[in-house]
């Protein structure tokens, strides 16, 4: 149950910004209006996925993967026995690549889909999309981690790693074409 509330905890931190985000881009929508700033948004987010991806690849190779679910205790905790809610809250503040994604990458997904307030369902189906997105991915991580981490192959979980890095370029790629063949309609 605690990576239900980290996510939970996530989650509504996110809520929270997406607002804000709504709320400073609808001051100077117009310069969202314009088409080449759209671009260069839409580019960047995308540039900034790729090399997350990257990153994430050379760590594979340059840095020996030490994956230790064994000093689990019995009850379950690993170095902190928190509130999980506001645990997710922490981690997520904590992040300078959460807040680098948001900036870049989460709202130009907002630009291109053409989330805002004036669009009360699109901001819902956004939000919805995203956080089940989140609960999907990390809901079995955190179940995995907690019955099945002890027994986790190096190996394996190398490849999963090269296969999220691979995954999240390929999808930086897309959002940065995305945006110059597909450009949001206002």
């Amino acid at each position: 149950m605690a990576g239900f509330f980290i996510i939970l905890g996530h989650a509504t931190l996110e809520f929270v910004l997406i607002c804000c985000l709504l709320l400073a881009t609808s001051a100077i929508i117009a310069i969202f209006k314009i088409y080449a700033f759209l671009i260069v948004f839409g580019l960047i987010g995308g540039i900034l996925l790729v090399t997350f991806g990257i990153f994430v690849i050379r760590g594979v190779y340059k840095k020996p993967i030490d994956v230790d679910f064994t000093s689990i205790s019995k009850d379950g905790t690993k170095g902190f026995s928190g509130n999980s809610f506001l645990g997710g809250i922490w981690v997520s503040l904590s992040n300078p690549f959460w807040t680098i994604w948001w900036a870049f990458i989460g709202l130009s997904f907002m630009i291109n889909f053409n989330v805002n307030f004036d669009n009360p369902m699109a901001l819902l189906l956004f939000f919805l999309g995203h956080e089940l997105g989140d609960f999907a991915w990390y809901i079995p991580i955190s179940i995995f981690a907690y019955y099945g981490g002890r027994s986790l192959n190096e190996k394996v979980y190398k490849y999963v790693l090269i296969i999220c890095g691979l995954f999240m370029m390929a999808f930086g790629i897309f959002l940065a074409i995305n945006i110059i063949i597909f450009p949001p309609n206002f």
